[in-house]
């Protein structure tokens, strides 16, 4: 351990590091003007103020109070107090790119009570929040000071409508279900039905909508025994598609569209599961023209043959 100084010659010098073959120690200078301020107080030269010790003791009460307020986890509570009451505190918030985001919901996620300050507000928590919110793609949160909050977000794009029993929801491109439909405001996009249709629902999409003329007709995509799909139609008729050779399939159906009308006849079903051959469903009034073209045709072949 070091001494502060060495006497020599009846003088007292500062010490801290090996001065010369009498074993003394030379200070560093940093520490030089302290020592000598300390033995002044030593000696009896330096007079204490009239008030040290009550200084002493309110700031040892202070620095009692800092730590506990520290140590405690208090700190931005009392910093939020603070900086609130001498005009920090947030007094507006505004909200942009929410449509289908409640203004209400968001403020909510925010957690303000009127006396929150913007010094010791933490924005990433309130962004983190706000974005757990159904329609919320992503969101960004800023402090302007010296009180405006301001909220940006982003909004999730429906794609298209799952229905599971009762229930509607509108989902996103990917299959992600986004929240339940509500209104009207979303009832022309196409539905997806059945079991693990909204998982393979936005691929089948795609395929049919690369065949216009019939993804414009489209009411339902209809998932059947999770394994092939049925269109129904905005006019009612159902079109039952192979499990495989989808593409193929729609090609064909568009062309035989294209040259006889099929869609458009009175008809409540095309079924092309076959390869090989396509079935018709008529509409009962359709089947009872067709029967009876069929007898009276059948009758005058008869009475042809009779003549013969």
């Amino acid at each position: 351990m070091f001494s502060l100084t060495s006497r020599q010659d009846g003088m007292a010098r500062p010490y801290g590091r090996r001065a010369g073959a009498g074993g003394d120690f030379v200070l560093p200078r940093w520490l030089r003007r302290p020592a000598r301020f300390m033995q002044r107080v030593n000696a009896g030269e330096v007079e204490a103020p009239r008030y040290a010790a009550s200084l002493a003791t309110a700031l040892l009460f202070g620095a009692t109070a800092i730590y506990g307020t520290i140590a405690g986890g208090h700190l931005s509570q009392v910093v939020q107090g603070v900086t609130a009451r001498t005009g920090f505190a947030i007094a507006q918030v505004h909200v942009a790119g929410n449509r289908e985001t409640s203004e209400i919901d968001v403020l909510q996620e925010i957690g303000l009570d009127g006396w929150t300050a913007l010094m010791g507000f933490d924005a990433e928590a309130a962004r983190q929040r706000v974005d757990s919110l159904p329609w919320v793609e992503s969101v960004a949160v800023r402090k302007i000071y010296p009180g405006t909050l301001e909220v940006e977000i982003v909004e999730k794009t429906p794609f298209a409508i799952w229905q599971e029993g009762s229930k509607l929801s509108l989902i996103e491109q990917d299959g992600s279900v986004i929240a339940p439909l509500r209104g009207g405001r979303y009832a022309s996009l196409p539905m997806v039905i059945g079991r693990g249709a909204r998982e393979a629902g936005p691929a089948f999409i795609a395929k049919v909508v690369g065949h216009r003329d019939i993804a414009e007709r489209v009411h339902a995509y209809i998932r059947v025994g999770e394994r092939r799909w049925d269109l129904r139609l905005k006019n009612g008729v159902t079109i039952k598609l192979p499990e495989r050779n989808e593409e193929l399939t729609l090609a064909t159906l568009s062309a035989l569209d294209r040259q006889s009308g099929l869609l458009n006849r009175d008809i409540t079903s095309v079924d092309m599961r076959l390869p090989d051959r396509l079935s018709v469903g008529l509409t009962p009034d359709a089947a009872e023209a067709h029967e009876a073209a069929m007898r009276e045709r059948l009758g005058l072949k008869r009475k042809s043959g009779a003549r013969i």
